[in-house]
């Protein structure tokens, strides 16, 4: 029972370590973002606030940029360039931001 409490501790470490690690390329990579979004959640000119969108709201959005689905050039370049994983660093980074 041990050895099983032990191994536990070390994959959720590592999940929240990966959690970490995931906001943090978030905030890397939401220099982009902050260009015309404002990290304030005010929204300016036309330009909706994005931060403390669920992620799953955050990733469906990047995603149908990304397919072309939302008509919007610049957000179409934009998520066009991301992984699903960047889509999801900037999900959590813009969610968490929300909580403050």
């Amino acid at each position: 029972m041990y050895c099983m409490g032990s191994g536990l501790g070390f994959v959720l470490g590592s999940v929240s370590a990966a959690q970490a690690d995931n906001k943090a390329l978030g905030q890397f990579l939401a220099s982009e973002c902050t260009t015309c979004h404002q990290l304030s959640g005010e929204s300016t000119g036309g330009i909706p606030p994005i931060t403390g969108w669920p992620k799953s709201q955050f990733i469906a959005v990047l995603r149908s940029y990304r397919a072309k689905e939302r008509d919007n050039e610049v957000m179409q370049t934009i998520a066009g360039r991301l992984s699903d994983d960047e889509i999801a660093a900037l999900a959590a980074f813009f969610e968490d931001l929300g909580k403050k």
